[in-house]
C-alpha cells in the first residue's frame, strides 16, 4: 500500500465477483475511486448496479476479489473474508455509509432519535452529544424543524434527507448511495439531489446508483457504465454522456432518452 494515503484511492475494488446460485450477478468488477471523487453508477435494472454497492459496503459477501476504502482492506476467497473478524468487520462497515432507495427508517423512531441511534448504540457516543450532533446534521441536510417529527409524519424526499443525516451520523469516509431518488415523486427529487450536491462540493468521496442522467453530468467526476456485471465504460461525464464509444452504452443512453420524451 502506498505510504502517502492522500494520494491513493480513497477506493478500490480489484477483480470483484459474486453469484446468486448459478447468475452471476458481477463479473471481475475493478474500480478506483479518488480522495473526494464522485462516481455516478449508471446501467440497465439487473446489471449489477446495487450489488456492487451492496458488496463494498459488506451487505452482500462477495465470491472473491478484494476491497479496499481507506486503510482498510478485506480479500475474499470463495465468498470467505480473509482474516476477519467480527471486529474487523464492523471496522469495515463503519468506513461506508449507505443511503437505501427506499429509507429504512425506524418508524417507531422520530427523525433524531433514527439520527443518533447509530452513533449511541454502535460507537456508545454520550446521548447529550449524539442529539446536539444529530441536529447539526438534521439542519445540514434542511430539516431542523422536524427533528421530534416521525417517518409516517414526513414526505418521501424529507424521509430520504434523514436517511441521509443517519449515514452521516456514523462519520464514514465514504458515502454508497443506491438509486435515492428511484422511490419518490418527481417534486421531490430536486430537494434530495441538493443535499447530494453539498455533499459533493464538500469533498465528500460518493458512489452514486442513479438514473438521473442529467444530475450524473452535473456533479460526477466520473460516469460508470455497468451491463452485464461488469462495467463496460468509464470515464468523464461529457465523454460517457455525451460521446460514448462502447455500442451498448450508446443503446442504453439512447432507450434512456426516448423513455424520458416518452414519459414527459
Amino acid at each position: 500500500m502506498p505510504a502517502d494515503s492522500d494520494t491513493q484511492p480513497m477506493i478500490e475494488i480489484a477483480d470483484l465477483w459474486k453469484s446468486f446460485g448459478r447468475v452471476e450477478v458481477l463479473k471481475g468488477i475493478s474500480l478506483r475511486v479518488a480522495r473526494g471523487a464522485v462516481v455516478a453508477i449508471i446501467g440497465p435494472s439487473g446489471s449489477g448496479k446495487s450489488t456492487l454497492l451492496r458488496c463494498i459496503n459488506l451487505l452482500e459477501n462477495p465470491d472473491r476479489g478484494r476491497i479496499r476504502v481507506g486503510e482498510r482492506e478485506m480479500q475474499f476467497r470463495k465468498g470467505r473474508r480473509n482474516g476477519a473478524g467480527d471486529r474487523d468487520l464492523a471496522g469495515f462497515r463503519a468506513t461506508t455509509g449507505m443511503v437505501f432507495q427506499h429509507f429504512n427508517l425506524f418508524p417507531h423512531m422520530t427523525a433524531l432519535e433514527n439520527v443518533t441511534a447509530g452513533p449511541t448504540i454502535v460507537k456508545r457516543r454520550p446521548r447529550r452529544a449524539a442529539e446536539a450532533e444529530g441536529r447539526e446534521l438534521l439542519a445540514k441536510v434542511g430539516l431542523a424543524d422536524k427533528a421530534d417529527t416521525y417517518p409516517m409524519h414526513l414526505s418521501g424526499g424529507q424521509r430520504q434527507r434523514v436517511a441521509i443525516a443517519r449515514a452521516l451520523a456514523m462519520g464514514p469516509a465514504v458515502m454508497l448511495l443506491d438509486e435515492v431518488t428511484s422511490a419518490l415523486d418527481p417534486e421531490l427529487v430536486g430537494e434530495v439531489l441538493a443535499v447530494i450536491e453539498q455533499l459533493a462540493e464538500e469533498g465528500m468521496t460518493m458512489l452514486i446508483v442513479t438514473h438521473e442522467i442529467a444530475f450524473a453530468h452535473e456533479v460526477a467526476d466520473q460516469v460508470a457504465f455497468i451491463s452485464d456485471g461488469v462495467i463496460v465504460e468509464l470515464g468523464p461525464p461529457a465523454a460517457v454522456l455525451e460521446q460514448p464509444e462502447n455500442p451498448r452504452t450508446r443503446n442504453f443512453l439512447a432507450r434512456f432518452n426516448r423513455s424520458r420524451t416518452a414519459a414527459s
